[in-house]
């Protein structure tokens, strides 16, 4: 039976490209977004191409009622997920004594809270399957250890990290895997020159990772050969830490 996979944020960037790798190693796809129809349509196309099934969700991950609302629903009429990418994240940057309370509020809720919102109602069908399954949230380098003008990023992407881990052990007698990538500086056409400036005497490699390259990355933790890889954090950085 072929498995199910949901990405979350795969309209765009590393979600999209995560979203069409899993297609290409064989799993169904269930397409998350929010607001990019467009974009994640074209994900869809692109998965459908590979041989696979895929679908629509639409959804906004920082509103609990509404993943639960949504997720329900999905997973009642085509099935529990055998895997779950948490990639669905937005920014917010700004020095601290500027950061307003909407920054702080709108990034720890799509980001940190998104765990729970998304996760929590999947778990009880992904158990009652009893085929295992495979969870990859993605972290950042900047929740490892910090970054200057992302206080609130870094506190989401920290604590995902901690709920990553605290899961792991939950769901680990269960055949459920459960790993964080924690990815640095990658090329999604989003990156301005600024950044761009400041970013790269820190990286040793003197380039930008790609999305394909995490991509690769997740492909592999949702693969029957990471069975045995659980509670980790891998980083994906080009040695920035």
């Amino acid at each position: 039976m072929t498995k199910t996979v949901l990405v979350t944020g795969a309209s765009k960037g590393i979600g999209k490209a995560i979203a069409i790798e899993l297609a290409r190693q064989g799993f169904h796809i269930v397409v998350h977004y929010l607001s990019d129809k467009q974009g994640a349509e074209d994900t869809l196309q692109q998965v459908e191409q590979l041989g696979v099934k895929g679908r629509l969700l639409c959804f906004d991950v920082s509103v609990r009622t509404q993943c639960q609302t949504v997720l329900n629903q999905d997973i009642q009429e085509n099935g529990s997920y055998y895997g779950i990418v948490l990639n669905a994240g937005i920014i917010r940057d700004a020095a601290f004594p500027a950061l307003t309370e909407q920054d702080w509020d709108s990034v720890i809720h799509t980001n940190l809270d998104a765990f729970y919102n998304v996760i929590q109602p999947a778990i009880m069908p992904m158990i009652s399957a009893r085929q295992g399954g495979r969870i990859v949230t993605l972290a950042s380098v900047s929740g490892l250890v910090g970054n200057r003008g992302q206080v609130n990023y870094s506190a989401s992407k920290s604590g995902l990290i901690g709920a990553t881990k605290a899961l792991a052990l939950e769901l680990a007698k269960r055949k459920i895997t459960v790993n964080c990538v924690a990815p640095g500086l990658i090329d999604t056409g989003m990156i301005n020159e600024e950044t761009l400036k400041h970013a790269m005497p820190l990286i040793p490699m003197r380039r930008m990772g790609q999305a394909q390259e995490v991509s690769d990355l997740v492909a592999f933790l949702m693969s029957d050969k990471a069975a045995y890889i659980t509670r980790q954090v891998i980083s994906i950085n080009g040695g920035m830490v």
